[in-house]
């Protein structure tokens, strides 16, 4: 299965996109630009789902759920916000269809029944959301208002790619109303945090924390913070935001509460999220020339048997250790799967748990059982081993978190050799040829000189780091005052 997947060094875009699809993570659908996410795909999805719903609630968060449908005047309430989605926004005009007296058996858009105002579908849910959360407000003791949506939204893009780029995609959006400024300050940092810790710790993926620019900045937010992590082909990609909204919205909906004081103050607002783009990151961080490479906290099967065998005596003496030794692992918690069909010979099914990046196999055959022994296949090193049945559940459960310790330096390791100061143009543009990753360089802060650099290298500046060393410079392209480094990558 694998050997026909395109090599990473070949074409990259390519590998990427036949991977997705050869490994039953998602396919295209019969929809412009839309996927159909296979339930291997949304089995990784439900995970990273639940362990970012368990943090939420433990922060404090609740989970609700806001219409699909914007009014048109409502979404153009806050006018940064609208126009910064203008352009992908898909738009309802008619509730109903009628037949087609010239066309038999088609169906027409019934001119009698087009909508008093139209609908746009959410690319986002600020306005659907700051517009009930007027109603929800009234005093100090309503506040903090923490919610959080698990959703689809619509963006209307014109190039789409499976999981990164898609018309439509499932995420989470917090949105939060706070009393003070300093309170939303820390809610967008702390979810900044949250996210971090989840991509590295969760995904394996190593991520930097900073501060977009006013250029790269959320629609409708004062602040924008980001995670941003780096694939294997040395673009960045953007992991997860969290904005500082300001009174922007608030005061775009009239969303005011009295204080303790008795006065009418604008409440102070946050929002942020992830979508499944992360299933992009997942792919593009880990996996090889052979297929996926998952890490463990997020593979629907952590652990998978196959049986070698010939006779039905032979396969039924298997499944007997087969099944102690899943009773022990799902005793710890594992997730185990054991592939005793008939209709498939070992060497495919290895080959099939090689492409979905299974992170542990066993194979037990006849002269395993003898030996008391089982042999254990590791995905990220394509190592084996030989080890005692007695303490198979203990290696087992060691090498899983051996494994995604491993997976996440070795990201590390990638992103920290892919870190570059430059401080002139042409060696500037020389490396995001030859070597891509993060190119570390002064900026003299102007949108102007951003957009221009963008223009001549498709480079973008992906964020201002939040533990950038302050250190006076020349930009790399105007040679004006700089006061740090920013990072510039090409990106996805």
């Amino acid at each position: 299965m694998s050997k026909n997947l395109t090599q990473r060094s070949e074409d990259y875009s390519k590998w990427y996109n036949e991977l997705v699809v050869k490994a039953d993570l998602a396919e295209n659908s019969g929809v412009r630009g839309c996927m159909v996410i296979k339930p291997y795909g949304y089995a990784i999805w439900e995970k990273m789902q639940r362990e970012l719903d368990r943090m939420f609630k433990e922060t404090g968060h609740q989970n609700a759920y806001f219409p699909l449908f914007v009014p048109k005047s409502m979404f153009e309430a806050e006018e940064t916000n609208a126009e910064g989605f203008a352009k992908e926004c898909a738009i309802v005009t008619h509730y109903r269809l009628k037949a087609d007296e010239t066309k038999p058996g088609k169906l027409m858009v019934d001119p009698n029944a087009k909508l008093e105002e139209e609908l746009i579908v959410r690319p986002t849910s600020e306005a659907i959301i700051w517009s009930t959360y007027k109603s929800w407000v009234q005093s100090y003791r309503d506040l903090p208002l923490l919610i959080n949506q698990w959703a689809n939204v619509v963006r209307w893009e014109m190039r789409t790619r499976l999981f990164l780029r898609t018309a439509e995609f499932l995420w989470q959006e917090g949105h939060t109303a706070h009393a003070t400024r300093q309170e939303a300050i820390e809610e967008t940092e702390k979810m900044m945090n949250v996210y971090a810790d989840f991509v590295e710790n969760f995904m394996a993926i190593p991520v930097i924390k900073g501060i977009k620019t006013a250029n790269e900045r959320f629609a409708g937010a004062d602040e924008t913070y980001c995670i941003e992590a780096l694939m294997q082909d040395g673009k960045a990609l953007q992991a997860g935001t969290s904005h500082f909204l300001g009174q922007n919205f608030a005061k775009a909906f009239d969303v005011k509460f009295a204080n303790a004081e008795g006065k009418q103050e604008y409440v102070w607002g946050t929002s942020w999220g992830v979508s499944t783009r992360l299933m992009g990151a997942l792919v593009m961080t880990h996996s090889d020339d052979k297929g996926l490479v998952l890490p463990p906290n997020l593979a629907p099967i952590q652990v998978v048997i196959v049986p070698i065998h010939k006779t039905d005596e032979q396969l039924s003496a298997i499944g007997n250790v087969a099944d102690e030794l899943m009773a022990g692992l799902k005793a710890r918690g594992i997730s185990v799967k054991y592939d005793d069909r008939t209709t498939q010979k070992p060497g495919f099914k290895f080959n099939e748990y090689e492409l979905k990046g299974v992170p542990l196999r066993i194979a037990i055959g006849p002269n395993d059982l003898e030996n008391g022994t089982f042999e254990i296949a590791r995905r990220d090193t394509l190592t084996k081993e030989t080890v005692a049945m007695d303490n198979a559940v203990e290696y087992l459960a060691t090498k899983l978190d051996e494994i995604q310790q491993s997976l996440f330096n070795r990201a590390m390791e990638y992103r920290n050799t892919h870190i570059t100061e430059v401080d002139g143009f042409d060696e500037f543009k020389d490396l995001l040829e030859s070597k891509g990753g993060f190119l570390s360089a002064h900026w003299d802060g102007t949108p102007e000189t951003e957009e221009k650099i963008k223009e001549l290298t498709k480079a973008t500046i992906r964020c201002i780091p939040l533990d950038r060393v302050a250190e006076a410079g020349k930009c790399v392209f105007t040679g004006k005052p700089s006061a740090g480094r920013v990072l510039f990558a090409k990106a996805y």
